[in-house]
This record gives structure tokens, C-alpha cells and sequence, in this order.
């Protein structure tokens, strides 16, 4: 007889699911707000539940209900690019990035971890864990594991890069989707934290973990 999961988890601001990839033995509810995004990530996990909607609304709302939750608040105002010379506007970084810690530090019983890019400012919550461009903060206690990224990671913005981020990730798609005034198709698979990042932090919110499924490989 077939066994439900045994881990209720929660993916906020799910994208195309990078970071949930290789997560096995639970039930994923996924919160994206893009209905193209959404479509794709259903696509790929048809066994999570996917719900369209406000992902910062939806945690407050619901959080007492799982085991694990991950959240991805937008990194864009936060960004190190957003300072760049490029961009003629200052922009209020969203602070729903540090309302969720608070709340999940405060009030959540289980395990948590909330992922967002290293940003043009001091952090105004210190971060658990820094793993390449990402910053971690989080009550799960990890280790630092590197995944090398594709030669000239943040210069890929045509349909080739796409394809080569789609290899390195793992994820496959035929759709391209952009980001608001942002004519990159790469973007959406560049916010995407490593399946094998992803993966390490899951397993070890339960214990000591496991071999991931890259250093299963190299056995």
C-alpha cells in the first residue's frame, strides 16, 4: 500500500523550482504569483500543489500548517545590479524579505530557511550561510557546499544561455518568460537556487544528511 509523505513543505515564490527539484519523501504546496511561471512549475512537478496567488500573504496566513518551508522573497530592489550604473532610479528594498525572517524566527515551529542574493548593502539581519551569490538565513544548520556556475553566469541573456542554464540546472522547458521590462530569458532560470544546494539544505533540516544526488553519482 502507497504511503503519503511524510513532510507537509511549503515553496514560496516557487519560479520553476530549482531549489525543490531533488526533494523527495513530502508533500510540496508551491505559491507562485506569474501564471506562466506557475503553469511551468505544475508541468514539472505534477504532484505538488500549485496555487497562484501572493506568496508574503499566503505564509502568514498558513505557515503553522507544515514541516519545512523555503521562501525566495524577490531579490531585485536587493540586488547588487539594482546599484548598478546602469539603473537611473533609486528603489525602497522590499522589506517583506526581513518581515518573513522575523516571523518564521518567531513564530514557526518547524524548519525554515528563507534565500535571497548577496545585497549592495550590509544585511539588516545577518545571514546563517552565504553559498555564492546566495545569502541564507535560516534555522537549519548546514555546511557550505559549492556548485560551480556556467562561465560568465550573469552575461547570459539570449536563448543559447538559456539552454546551457537549463543543462546545469537540470530543468527543461520550452517556454521563454520574461520578467517585467526584463527582456532576458535567462532570468527566470538565474533565480533559480542549484537543485544540489536545494537538495543539501532540505536533507539536512531532518537529521544528519544524506549523500546528495551529485555525490551519489560520484560513487
Amino acid at each position: 500500500m502507497k504511503t503519503s509523505p511524510s513532510k507537509k513543505v511549503l515553496n514560496l515564490y516557487a519560479g520553476v523550482g530549482g531549489n525543490r527539484k531533488n526533494w523527495t519523501d513530502c508533500h510540496v504546496t508551491a505559491v507562485e504569483n506569474d501564471p506562466r511561471i506557475a503553469a511551468v512549475y505544475a508541468r514539472l512537478y505534477p504532484e505538488d500543489t500549485v496555487i497562484i496567488g501572493d506568496a508574503h500573504e499566503y505564509l502568514q496566513k498558513n505557515f503553522r500548517e507544515f514541516d519545512f518551508i523555503w521562501s525566495s522573497p524577490p531579490c531585485q530592489s536587493h540586488s547588487k545590479m539594482m546599484k548598478a550604473t546602469r539603473h537611473n532610479v533609486a528603489k525602497y528594498p522590499d522589506m517583506s524579505l526581513y518581515q518573513q525572517i522575523i516571523l518564521l524566527k518567531n513564530f514557526f515551529k518547524g524548519q525554515w530557511v528563507v534565500e535571497n542574493v548577496v545585497p549592495y548593502y550590509t544585511p539588516l539581519i545577518a545571514p546563517t550561510q552565504r553559498m555564492g551569490r546566495h545569502l541564507f538565513w535560516s534555522n537549519v544548520n548546514f555546511m557550505t557546499i559549492e556548485v560551480a556556475q556556467p562561465k560568465n553566469f550573469i552575461q547570459l541573456d539570449n536563448l543559447k544561455g538559456k539552454a546551457l542554464m537549463m543543462d546545469w540546472l537540470g530543468i527543461h522547458f520550452e517556454e521563454t518568460i520574461y520578467y517585467g521590462k526584463n527582456h532576458s530569458p535567462v532570468q527566470i532560470l538565474r533565480n533559480c537556487v542549484h537543485p544540489i544546494i536545494g537538495e543539501h539544505i532540505f536533507l539536512s533540516s531532518f537529521g544528519a544528511p544524506d549523500l546528495t544526488s551529485a555525490e551519489k553519482q560520484k560513487e
